[in-house]
């Protein structure tokens, strides 16, 4: 038995938090958690079905109107649930409160305001069709790619909170206008309808407050955390940068010179020759270079001076 203040947790059973709040069928339904749990756990059921644990809970306490704060969110979680709440709502929930309103508004006392009811709930339809496509093609997507470490600069999950609502309002426009204005027989097939409106409602504003309290947050934090390793990466860039343009910096002309040789090709015997220079000398020469840049044959400090511009590349020959 729960206990009615008390938040729902891992060791509690499946079955008695749907005895709880029956609206939590709808939850289970989303994370795709088949009947005939039994007496297992909501860890047990979790694990059994690769689901978060933490992040049902999450989602299960908030519909519940309990505390939930402090459970870690796993995202690829989250949206998979999110996603099937938009299958299920576009495929299943609004087809079927069309079928049965259309069915309650053909009565004798109807007139043609049916047709302009009927008009309404499908523009409302397309409205929350276009409201979940842009979430399943464009939210979600910018979400994964976070998770990879790619964040789009030209989105943040804040541009989508600020405008985001649960689409609720005209369905309870609807209702009104039935309970408030339209004076019908309130036939079995039509009360169904509005029934079924009323839960509808119910069930997208939970599920906004699912995004808004649960989403938002957790993606929120990922987009700190995916740009803090960017800016440290873009740090040691700059450092690897400054390092090895401050060992440019440290050469001398004649260093460069004979580096620029060496990356023609010319042995240690050939440089003496052309700079009129000792062996010995320039033999002293590459020992410092291998000193100075950790660079210690001919092949890599020709690399070395392509890349800080010392030589161009059609000045070596590759044969």
């Amino acid at each position: 038995m729960i206990q009615s203040s008390a938040i729902y947790t891992p060791t509690d059973r499946i079955r008695d938090i749907i005895v709880d709040n029956g609206q939590l069928l709808l939850v289970l339904n989303r994370f795709k958690i088949p009947f005939g749990f039994g007496n297992s756990t909501i860890h047990r059921v979790c694990a059994d079905n690769n689901i978060d644990c933490y992040t049902f809970l999450a989602v299960a306490n908030l519909i519940s109107n309990r505390n939930f704060n402090g459970l870690q969110i796993h995202l690829p979680t989250l949206v998979g649930y999110l996603k099937e709440a938009h299958s299920y709502i576009l495929d299943f929930t609004l087809p079927g409160i069309k079928v049965t309103l259309v069915q309650g508004v053909q009565h004798p006392a109807a007139t043609d305001v049916a047709l302009f009811l009927i008009k309404f709930f499908d523009e409302y339809m397309e409205e929350v069709r276009n409201h979940m496509t842009f979430e399943d093609e464009v939210v979600f997507p910018y979400i994964e790619q976070l998770q990879n470490g790619v964040r789009n600069p030209d989105f943040r999950i804040k541009d989508f909170a600020t405008k985001h609502n649960s689409m609720a309002s005209k369905l309870t426009e609807l209702k009104d206008l039935f309970l408030q204005h339209y004076s019908i027989p309130n036939t079995r097939i039509l009360n169904q309808a509005l029934f079924r409106i009323m839960s509808c409602g119910e069930d997208l504003i939970s599920h906004c407050e699912i995004e808004n309290r649960l989403l938002v947050p957790a993606v929120e934090a990922l987009e700190k955390r995916v740009s803090s390793i960017r800016q440290k990466q873009s740090k040691e860039t700059d450092d690897i940068l400054a390092s090895a343009k401050d060992k440019t910096e440290i050469l001398s002309d004649r260093e460069k010179e004979i580096i620029r040789l060496v990356a023609q090709g010319l042995s240690n015997k050939e440089i003496a020759d052309k700079l009129r220079l000792s062996f010995h000398t320039i033999t002293t020469y590459r020992k410092n270079l291998s000193s100075k840049l950790n660079i210690h044959s001919s092949a890599a400090l020709a690399i070395f001076a392509i890349l800080h511009n010392i030589i161009d590349p059609k000045g070596i020959d590759l044969k």
